[in-house]
């Protein structure tokens, strides 16, 4: 059994690239180069006995630039199984095509989830012309994890790089989701700043929705989140470190000290995710 399950891991690209890849982002979030190669990435999960999920963005229709394919993705998982496990990724704006790839992924690929950023994808969720995307999720048992709150991608560039903060606002836009699709279990990625009381009322109002803490190092935890997850979502918080952005050891350092009660911690780190991902320990 490992000692905590990390739901949020962007793993290298096939050429070593990662979020970390730029000086400036480096420099926003106050990182080391990361590693370069899957192989690192798997010796280090392992050394600090941790198992992750990792994915990709498919954001080519505003970006024109093609992920890291899901096939990709899913060869970490058959290569390292006992480290990794794998969520897909497709383009919300390649309307059929994303759909016949969510079966895809899941039917041929063997993975269970998908991973969306709506503010690099440009698309809001709750639009009546993604709900095919919900549907074969929700078909499939596809976990699906949304990104949530402000990003740090194109932080600090002039107008943020262009990247508009409003796609990832929880209400309404990933509640209508939440509500429309009660069997799709949605996890709402990072502490979901500066809507974070709106990311609270949907854990509490929602028997589907989960979230993760990836992204922040828990000693800036607003009070509130850590209240909650003490007492009414405590079975429903999930750890994630946002790797190579936030890497595992320093999150978990952190987090010794971030207020969590003793009987939570162990549902955040561990039994709370391997109840939802269906991992067995």
């Amino acid at each position: 059994m490992v000692k905590a399950i990390d739901v949020h891991v962007h793993p290298p690209g096939p050429h070593g690239e990662s979020l970390l890849s730029s000086e400036a982002a480096r420099k926003y979030f106050k990182a080391e180069k990361p590693l370069e190669s899957v192989d690192e990435m798997a010796e280090y999960y392992a050394k600090i006995d941790v198992f992750g999920v990792v994915f990709a963005i498919d954001n080519e229709s505003v970006s024109g630039f093609p992920p890291p394919s899901n096939d990709y993705i899913a060869d970490i998982q058959k290569k390292y199984p006992k480290q990794f496990m794998s969520f897909g990724s497709v383009d919300p704006w390649k309307g059929r095509a994303a759909v016949r790839e969510i079966s895809r992924c899941a039917e041929e690929l063997g993975m269970r989830g998908l991973k969306f950023m709506p503010n690099t994808q440009e698309f809001f969720p709750n639009e009546r012309r993604f709900y095919p995307i919900w549907e074969e999720a929700q078909k499939q048992d596809l976990i699906v994890l949304i990104h949530s709150g402000t990003t740090g991608v194109g932080a600090g560039m002039p107008g943020g790089g262009g990247v508009k903060l409003k796609y990832s606002r929880p209400i309404p836009y990933i509640d209508d989701v939440a509500a429309d699709f009660p069997e799709m279990r949605i996890i709402m990625a990072h502490p979901a700043w500066p809507w974070q009381e709106e990311q609270l009322a949907m854990l509490v109002h929602k028997p589907n929705v989960y979230m993760d803490l990836s992204g922040w190092s828990p000693k800036y935890f607003q009070p509130s989140l850590v209240q909650y997850a003490n007492t009414l979502i405590q079975d429903k918080v999930l750890f994630g470190s946002d790797w190579p952005v936030l890497s595992p050891e320093r999150w978990l350092r952190d987090f010794e000290s971030a207020g969590f009660n003793d009987n939570v911690r162990e549902k955040i780190l561990l039994t709370n995710a391997a109840r939802l991902l269906g991992i067995d320990l």
